[in-house]
């Protein structure tokens, strides 16, 4: 589906005003919506002339529902069914829609049955091998591309460095501001290979927080200069190298902004000084989701959310949930040339994302062979040794599952092997597939089997698998175990891996990205 745009010198005097300001907004579109909602957003896009669409799962989904109690529908067809809501949001709009979505491991992120990629947390244990980490990049960007997305909002580039943040975590390349920075680049250059944009968030870093910002805000009481030193070093350094667009967090950091703490999305001090002058940041800045309670539920005025965020500096804003109210209050307060350069921003955006591309066609198997060398080059032995594990091997051992999984490819592969093998009922391997990627409710872990974990470890010789987040390792004495092996993904290339390397036939190469410290549950 190809879709043209005009130059920005013909666009800039065919537009009206209220026009240029439709185009800044980015309101959400949910693949999984009734015909009557659908209908409700071709009308938006027709009359009020946004911009572009932001795509979400559904409204029920945690990003929309912020962790509630909606029941997420499982929907088959979801991708078939984006590419043809794109098509119709296109049909509807006057100028060509630039389409967004979160895809960091994925469009499997937000959509069944599309290919997905290691989390990042996977990507930052993976050593000396940018090579690797552009591929995933550039993937997931012709994964996007072929649904008719154009920009990717990844990746992220906040430096993990809380174990207990609720809504970052995996999705942080680590703890490491040099491993995270050089992992960013690599899938940043991988995803403008094929002509998709990328954008780095949550500026300016919202690694140091135990508050979900889609609940709450997270406030930062670091120093500037500490800050400069470490979280805003990815930011800073991925800027200089250059990046399609910037996505401003909803924290309040009040060293950034004179000790006022106001939310970074809506602090023109954050963003147009420290963004725009100190970073030297001149592409396009896009909010984080306006929809978000963090700041959602400061500004119960309809359409004054939008005004703060963009009178703060935002070029694109993000889930606008009062579109209407937002673009006669923009219209109403600023001045027509700030407008203009917001206008002009966005626009150039959108020629590159438009620009003719050739797409290469893919072979079927190419994300499953992707998987497997990344499954080789990411898989850390934490605690032990390769002799340890051999040892263990040849005395005989018993196997264990713990937790759910789709698969568990590993677990029963080793049953096997262990059934041939001489029986030791002291030497237990045990597979833990922790069933949530989030840390809330321990991962969703069973009491039970935490309790049995626990146990084992105390009383038997272990050698533990994780299949899963290593932060689950917070909740359970693993120095205990003889050896801990992480293989950070439950995907069936992870765990086949993992066993060809729990049968001696490769070492681990991966090193933990992230520091695990014992919590008590």
């Amino acid at each position: 589906m190809m879709f043209k745009i005009t130059p920005y010198n013909t666009a800039a005097t065919q537009l009206a005003l209220s026009e240029k300001v439709g185009q800044l907004f980015m309101p959400a579109a949910f693949i999984n919506d009734s015909e009557e909602e659908i209908q409700e957003l071709e009308s938006l896009i027709s009359k009020q002339h946004v911009g572009g669409l932001c795509f979400f799962h559904s409204r029920a989904s945690a990003a929309t529902n912020f962790e509630g109690k909606k029941k997420i529908v499982y929907n088959e067809q979801s991708l078939t069914t984006l590419k043809n809501l794109i098509l119709r949001y296109q049909n509807a709009a006057k100028y060509p829609l630039l389409i967004s979505i979160d895809a960091e491991w994925g469009l499997a992120m937000r959509i069944e049955n599309t290919p997905q990629y290691p989390y990042a947390i996977t990507l930052g244990a993976i050593q000396d091998n940018d090579e690797l980490i552009f591929k995933v990049g550039q993937q997931i960007a012709m994964d996007c591309r072929k649904a008719g997305i154009h920009w990717n909002l990844a990746p992220v580039v906040d430096i993990n460095n809380n174990p207990n943040n609720p809504v970052i975590g995996y999705r942080s390349f680590g703890e490491d501001k040099l491993n995270v920075t050089q992992k960013a680049m690599a899938f940043i250059k991988g995803t403008q290979s094929v002509g998709v944009l990328s954008c780095i968030k949550h500026f300016p870093g919202h690694g140091d927080t135990a508050t979900d910002s889609h609940l709450g805000l997270p406030i930062i009481n670091k120093s500037k200069e500490a800050l400069m030193a470490n979280e805003l070093y990815p930011f800073r350094e991925t800027i200089k190298n250059g990046v399609d667009s910037v996505m401003v967090g909803h924290l309040s950091i009040p060293s950034l902004d004179n000790g006022e703490g106001t939310p970074a999305t809506i602090s023109s001090t954050i963003i147009k000084g420290l963004l725009r002058q100190e970073l030297n940041f001149n592409g396009v800045v896009i909010s984080d989701a306006l929809n978000m309670h963090s700041v959602s539920k400061m500004f119960p005025k309809k359409g004054e959310l939008e005004w703060r965020a963009f009178d703060a500096g935002n070029d694109i804003l993000c889930f606008a949930e009062n579109t209407e109210e937002g673009i006669l209050q923009i219209m109403d307060n600023a001045d027509p040339s700030e407008i203009e350069e917001r206008f002009k921003r966005v626009w150039k955006l959108k020629e590159q994302a438009f620009a003719s591309y050739t797409l290469s066609n893919t072979e079927q198997g190419e994300t499953s062979n992707l998987n497997k060398q990344l499954a080789k080059e990411s898989l850390t032995l934490l605690t032990g040794t390769d002799k340890i594990l051999s040892d263990f091997k040849g005395e005989g051992f018993t196997c264990l599952s713990l937790g759910e999984a789709i698969n568990k490819t590993f677990a029963e592969a080793a049953s096997k092997i262990a059934a041939k093998g001489p029986k030791n009922e002291d030497n237990i391997l045990i597979a833990l597939y922790p069933p949530k990627v989030k840390p809330q409710n321990n991962f969703d872990l069973k009491t039970e089997e935490l309790k049995q974990l626990q146990h084992l470890l105390r009383t038997k010789k272990v050698v533990l698998y994780v299949f899963g987040n290593p932060y689950v390792l917070n909740l359970i004495n693993y120095k205990d175990a003889k050896a801990v092996v992480v293989g950070y993904q439950n995907f069936k290339e992870f765990q086949d891996n993992a066993l060809t390397h729990f049968s001696g036939e490769i070492i681990a190469k991966g090193i933990l990205p992230v520091t695990i410290n014992l919590r008590e549950i």
